[in-house]
Parts: C-alpha cells; structure tokens; sequence
C-alpha cells in the first residue's frame, strides 16, 4: 500500500452558483445530490464531489460534465495516482464528521480534507477493483431505468382506465370518449362512470401503522426502516439502524410487513411508495403506513398506482401538519376517498402482473446486488479480497 494525505491526490475547486444557467441537459449538483439540469459546466472529466456544507456524508463521483453549486467542492484527480472512481469508494467508508468545522450547520475546508490521510494499492489494482464496483453500480442503475420505464407503462393503462376512465366497455371501446355515461361524485368533486362506488381507503383495504417507539440501536440485529430509508428503488437497508430481536418481535406482532404489501411514508418525504415482494432481509418499520395488500393480492397494483398518483395538495393539504416536521396521520390516509369497481381493478391486476413481476425482479436484484456490493467494498480496499 502506498501512503498519502489527499493533496498528493487531487485538487479541489470551489462550486459556483447556478442561477444564471438555463435549463438544459447538464446535472448541477448541491450537497445533497442533483438539484437541476442546465446548459453549462465547470468541469468535463470525472470528478469526486466533496461536500462544503450540510451533509458531510454524501461524496459524489461524476464521470459526465457537470456544474456545482457553493456547497459542494469539485476535485480534480490525479489520475497518474488514484483511480478516481476507487479514491471515491474509498472516502465513502470514511467517518469525516470529526473534521467539521461547522458550529451549526456541518462545514469542510479546503485544509481538512487536504490533510485525510490515503493509503491506495498499485493504480493498476485500484483499476481493476474500480472496475468491480462500477459494474456492479452500472448493473443496479440499469435495473433502475428499466423499472422506471415498467413503471411508466404501468402509469399509462392506469391513466387511461382509471384517470381518463377510457378503459375498454363491452365492444372494446374507451368508455368515456364513446359517450359512457358519467355521475358527479361529491366526495372527489370529479365525474366517475356510472355504477362505480366511492369508498374510504380503509373500507377497501386494512391500513396498519409501523411503531412510533424509538428503539435502541444495535451492532447487530434487524434493520429499521424509517421514511428516510423508504425509496422509490427501494429500501435502503446500509443507512437504517439496526435493532434487538426482541424489539423486532415486538414491533413486528402489531404491525407485521408481508410480501404484497405497500409501504408509505408519513413523515418528511411524505407519499413515497415501495411494494414488498420477496424480501431479502427481515425488517420492521417505523413512521411507515402497511397497506395490506398482501391480504387481498388482486388490490395491490391498483392501490399501488392509486397512492403513487394521489394529489397530495387535493386529498391532504388539511391534514399535512407538523410544527418541525410535516407529517400525515394514520387517520387520515385511511379516510381519503378512492373509486371502487372490482371487476377493472381485477382486470388491471391481470393486465399488469408480469410488467410489475419484472419491475419487483429487479428491485430485489438490486437489493442482493447492493448487499454484496457492500460486503465486497472493505474486503477489497484492503486487499482481504483480489480481483484474479
């Protein structure tokens, strides 16, 4: 292993503000990821983003042109030295938080990070571990697109039955556009086709809470997933804490996750959705609403598109409250209205099951892909495991 401190490594280049660049194709990054897209750069190779302010955590690596703003530093790598996208992987598993220089919100100098202390193997090593871990991300951020054009299928025969309401009447014609008639719904102030029922969600489908206790965190144990930790592409168990297996049990007899569920976030990122399927790890959840789904399957994809297309403002702006943190209760997701005809929704289900079999395939791929990615990290940075 060669020793350095990161100055030996590369330079590091202050951010710019963006808010006389207009929109284009080109990501501007902030500390806590992209915040737009404009039509200019500051730097064309790739490059590690350090962060200046907020999040000191979230490193970034781009090997795409790019622009960014003043809480975040771009690095120009030597790359006679360092791989720049090992040097990258290799920050991330650093704890810099006793570098903060911040007395509120967290901050880094030029000088702090200049000083880390590095120790990197051959650049012919640092290459091919790179290119390890690269495939491996490159993998899992295909199976990203692919789901979010699945996705996008999805969306659109939902739209087209349940938002347009031309799905297809007894010659196989849109409904709708084919003169079917429409009564006026008082609780969704909109029109529905003739016949169908409004309900409130939990007339149709149990609505559980996951736990509002604290647990202690442990070494080891179950993940504990919390709204912070419930993504769109999935649930990303290397951030949660982990808890007892008594306090696992305990949330777990009150509010059990099961495959075919769908989780919903009520605090902070409020309305981000994840379906259960196979589950790779055990876990329980906190500040997360459980849609039992799994109870009656034919629901699920219909309840799914439902509370992904669901106007928050319309359906919730009297109930998202929270002095510190917006929030939504329980209660209130449970009464919120939905349209019910049973034979389209088991229709869409039957129409829709192998898009959503291949989009939930992929996420737990990536799930398993993830979990030995980061098992490989340390044993690869240092050299417990080599690349043949």
């Amino acid at each position: 292993m060669n020793k350095y401190i990161l100055k030996d490594l590369l330079e590091i280049k202050n951010g710019k503000d963006h808010k006389h660049i207009e929109n284009g194709g080109i990501p501007i990054f902030g500390s806590g990821g992209i915040m737009r897209f404009g039509n200019q750069s500051l730097y064309e190779d790739e490059s590690i983003l350090l962060p200046r302010k907020g999040t000191l955590s979230n490193i970034q690596y781009t090997n795409k042109p790019f622009w960014t703003v003043d809480t975040i530093y771009y690095s120009i790598v030597d790359k006679k030295k360092a791989n720049a996208y090992y040097l990258y992987n290799y920050l991330k598993q650093l704890d810099l938080s006793y570098l903060n220089s911040g007395t509120g919100v967290p901050s880094m100098t030029f000088g702090a990070y200049y000083d880390i202390k590095v120790q990197l193997p051959e650049l012919k090593s640092q290459s091919q571990i790179a290119k390890v871990l690269s495939d491996l991300d490159a993998k899992i951020e295909l199976n990203n697109k692919i789901n979010s054009e699945l996705e996008a299928m999805a969306k659109l025969i939902y739209d087209y039955w349940f938002v347009q309401f031309d799905f297809p009447n007894e010659d196989g014609k849109p409904y709708k556009s084919s003169g079917g008639k429409m009564v006026w719904s008082e609780e969704l102030k909109r029109e529905i086709p003739e016949g169908w029922e409004v309900k409130e969600l939990d007339k149709i489908i149990e609505v559980k809470d996951g736990t509002h206790d604290s647990p202690k965190s442990k070494d080891k144990g179950f993940p504990l997933i919390t709204s912070k930790n419930l993504k769109a592409t999935g649930l990303d168990f290397n951030e949660a804490n982990l808890i007892s297996k008594e306090d696992y049990d305990s949330i777990n007899k009150r509010s059990q996750v099961e495959t075919g569920d769908i989780l919903f976030s009520m605090i902070g990122n409020i309305g981000t959705i994840y379906k259960v399927e196979e589950t790779v790890i055990e876990f329980a959840v906190k500040n997360v609403a459980i849609f039992k789904t799994s109870h009656i399957l034919k629901y699920k994809n219909f309840i799914y598109m439902f509370l992904k297309s669901i106007d928050m403002e319309r359906y919730m702006k009297n109930v998202v409250s929270g002095s510190i943190q917006k929030f939504i209760g329980l209660g209130s997701l449970r009464k919120t209205p939905i349209f019910q005809n049973e034979i389209f929704i088991e229709k869409y289900d039957n129409l829709t099951d192998s898009i959503f079999k291949n989009l939930e395939k992929n996420k737990i791929e990536n799930q398993k892909l993830s979990e030995l990615r980061d098992w490989l990290l340390p044993m690869l940075m240092n050299g417990q495991v080599k690349v043949g």
